[in-house]
């Protein structure tokens, strides 16, 4: 196996992973199907990889879901369960609704299975959507149901280079245009790409908002591509943002979450979302023999009210406690700097839960992951600028691009005098959840396989330190069917 490759983290069973596409739950399986490219690990014509799990921990690899065809190749999309038949595919099927891509010309398609997405027909009049004149970012269409299961609508939220056009159906194959977001709302300095809409309570009350979350190809926070949401109403026909337009709201600070997706009819109601953990600045050439790309972990989102406004947090997918075996923990401790409590503690496949009290006698604390030789990657707080920040810069193999060796940051006040940090690190990875999920980071890392140490530091003074528990976590099980 690949020092890098991840213990827990979704990666293909070889070659080239993007986008996640087609999330869905039907009949006891969550699909994940995604961006693939089975003769390279660089990006090329692009089809549906496809896998299946029962607790979004372990999954089983299944044969390629949809090729290239005479449409052109198979880019981003979603799957929905026709529960109605509104389409006339069969009672339950499942529907893929996706781009096809050819000459730099981009329509929407439909494909369909009747065996719990084991095999696909693509629907026979494909294209069922036509980009209009002179458009060619015209892609990665997200479906779902809107009302009531007897007396609603499908509706597809499309990317269209620097805005969000939505369209409304009633059977999946003939669409009408019912609204628009954009341009000028949020960032515009990369192209549009990978929309979602979904709905959540505001702080588990009855009061709701609608959140819209978008893929930007270049400018994000950390530089390059990254993931930005807006929050406001959705009337079954078009996205209302209750932000002002030059508000720019980012899904996470770290350089490595991109084209995000959320499960349809998830079975607990919950809204699920995975991103890909890559970034287009880097991600061709990042370290890689026999694969390249892997998956974010699943986040559960919610919203609530802060002092700022309505805000999105994230939080690691419970199911994720269930491969946590070796347990270390620390109480009521006070971090001298010059000191490290875990210098008995390594690993490459960990979870980090920490709760720090913010007093006046310290510039500078953290946790440095994945420590060795000349390699570190350090998850720290400035007490000054109240600023998180993840510095990368020394961990591991940096030099394949310009941009990657860099420190990302983002603003953290601490919540009753206090700091929560929950850090996930795995082999090429460290995802950061600070303060139950307001603040995130994602960023990939290539250390040296005996880069294992952990180190807890405080700088200009000391820091109480309330509770540590640091989990080892075992490995996720990815069995291979079919190629």
């Amino acid at each position: 196996m690949s020092i890098h490759r991840p213990r827990y983290h979704f990666t293909p069973p070889h070659m080239w992973l993007n986008d996640p596409n087609g999330l869905v739950y039907f009949d006891g399986e969550y699909h994940l199907f995604y961006q693939y490219h089975p003769a390279s690990t660089v990006w090329g014509p692009m089809h549906w990889g496809h896998a299946v799990s029962r607790d979004l921990i372990n999954w089983q690899h299944l044969p390629i879901a949809l090729h290239p065809d005479e449409n052109g190749t198979i880019y981003s999309g979603s799957a929905v369960i026709d529960w109605k038949n509104t389409a006339g595919f069969g009672k339950e099927a499942m529907v893929s609704i996706f781009t096809h891509h050819q000459d730099d010309h981009q329509s929407q398609s439909l494909a369909y299975s009747n065996d719990l997405g084991r095999t696909w027909t693509k629907y026979s009049a494909n294209p069922v959507l036509l980009a209009p004149k002179d458009i060619t970012d015209f892609r990665d269409p997200k479906v779902f149901w809107y009302g009531e299961q007897d007396a609603g609508h499908w509706v597809m939220a499309l990317a269209v280079r620097d805005r969000i056009l939505f369209y409304t159906s009633s059977n999946l194959i003939n669409w009408t245009l019912s609204g628009s977001l954009g341009p000028g709302f949020g960032s515009t300095d990369g192209v549009w790409e990978t929309p979602d809409l979904f709905k959540l309570p505001v702080d588990d009350s009855d009061e709701y908002r609608w959140v819209l979350t978008v893929g930007v190809g270049d400018g994000a926070s950390a530089g390059g591509s990254g993931t930005q949401y807006l929050i406001g109403t959705f009337d079954g026909k078009t996205f209302t943002s209750e932000n002002p337009s030059d508000t720019i709201l980012w899904a996470d600070h770290g350089a490595d979450y991109y084209a995000a997706q959320a499960w349809n009819d998830e079975p607990q109601g919950r809204r699920l979302m995975i991103g890909w953990m890559n970034n287009w600045q880097y991600a061709r050439v990042v370290p890689a023999s026999e694969w390249r790309g892997s998956f974010n972990l699943i986040r559960e989102l919610s919203l609530k009210e802060t002092s700022v406004g309505f805000r999105l947090f994230q939080m690691p997918l419970p199911e994720i406690q269930h491969l946590r075996n070796t347990h270390y923990h620390w109480s009521e401790e006070i971090i001298q700097p010059g000191t490290n409590i875990l210098a008995d503690v390594r690993g490459t496949s960990l979870e980090i839960l920490s709760e720090f009290e913010i007093g006046a006698e310290f510039d500078l604390f953290g946790i440095r992951v994945r420590v060795g030789a000349s390699e570190q990657t350090i998850i720290g707080y400035h007490a000054k600028t109240r600023k998180l920040f993840v510095d990368r810069a020394q961990s591991g193999t940096v030099d394949f691009h310009d941009g990657f060796a860099a420190i990302h940051s983002a603003e953290l006040y601490p919540i009753n005098n206090r700091i929560k940090l929950h850090i996930f690190v795995d082999s090429s990875s460290v995802e950061v959840f600070a303060n139950d999920g307001l603040v995130t980071f994602a960023e990939c890392i290539f250390p040296a396989e005996a880069s294992q140490g952990l180190e807890l530091f405080s700088e200009g003074g000391t820091i109480k330190l309330c509770s540590l528990e640091i989990f080892e976590l075992t490995p996720a099980t990815f069995q291979i069917e079919g190629n």
